[in-house]
Formats: structure tokens, C-alpha cells, sequence
């Protein structure tokens, strides 16, 4: 089965732990399917639903926005973010020259393409935001992608 991730990149400590353990728990709830997931590896949710993708077994790929994506990561997360990187499966670029909200939504689209389901960390608020979770997760529901929101009790965001 083939699950992408979006979410919120800003969440407290707090919250990426119980969202960590909330995502494992929904991937381990998926029994005997073998696991392919596909993120663009964004500080908070998409590094987070890598991990647990590791944690369960499963393999996981990166949508690359563009090829400078890796300077718009903050200097003291690189080490993470490169890790990340390097224990993909497969790392697929958008095509797109610089990094932005157009190399986003393009990044957003082709992990869409590619995937059976979608994880939302997600607060549920409507954003006016191109390339954003709400944006995300209402092209998944126009394309008919089944979607599952993880938003726990308490959860925060910065």
C-alpha cells in the first residue's frame, strides 16, 4: 500500500511525540500490507510519518520539490533531513528549479499521483494557502484519494 503524508511542520515537541506515536500506531493497524511511503520530507509531519514508516518496516520515498530544497531546511535540522534522504528508497524530483510555493504544490501533486491513501496532520483549519495542509488534503478528497486526518486531543502547534 502506498501512503502519502502531509502536515503542519511547526508543532511543538509535545505534539510531534504523540503525533509520532499516533502515526505508527495507524500504520501498524494496516496488518500484513506492505508499506511504501511517500513524502516530501518537510520538517515536522513528513519526517515524522518517515520515521515511523522505518519503524514499521516499511520503505519509504521523497518528492524532491527542487534541487536547493535542502538549504530551505534549517541549518540545526539539515543532519535529520539528510539522514532521512539517504535511507529513501527513491528520491523523485518535481522538475522545478528553485524552491517555493510552485515547486510545493507540484511536489504535493506528484505525491498524489503516486499514492493509494493520504495522512493529514492536521489541524483541520481551512488556510488560504497554495501547497499547504488544507490545500493538500482537499485536492486528495477532489481526486477521491481516501484520507485520514491524525490530529490528537492536546495536540499544538508553535
Amino acid at each position: 500500500m502506498r501512503i502519502g503524508i502531509t502536515g503542519h511542520t511547526n508543532l511543538t515537541d509535545t505534539t510531534a511525540e504523540v503525533i509520532y506515536r499516533a502515526l505508527v500506531q495507524y500504520l501498524r493497524a494496516l496488518d500484513g500490507e506492505e508499506i511504501v511511503g511517500v513524502t516530501c520530507l518537510a520538517d515536522g509531519a513528513d519526517q515524522l510519518f518517515a520515521r515511523a514508516v522505518r519503524e514499521v518496516g516499511g520503505a519509504y520515498e521523497v518528492v524532491l520539490p527542487a534541487p536547493d530544497y535542502r538549504e530551505v531546511v534549517a541549518l540545526d535540522r539539515r543532519e535529520a533531513f539528510d539522514a532521512l534522504l539517504e535511507g529513501a528508497r527513491a528520491v523523485l524530483p518535481t522538475g522545478e528549479p528553485r524552491s517555493g510555493v510552485r515547486a510545493y504544490v507540484a511536489a504535493n501533486g506528484l505525491m498524489l499521483d503516486r499514492i493509494d491513501r493520504l495522512v493529514a496532520v492536521w489541524d483541520g483549519e481551512e488556510r488560504d494557502h497554495p501547497g499547504g495542509t488544507a490545500d493538500v488534503v482537499q485536492d486528495a478528497r477532489r481526486r477521491g484519494v481516501d484520507t485520514t486526518v491524525i490530529w490528537p486531543a492536546g495536540a499544538r502547534r508553535k
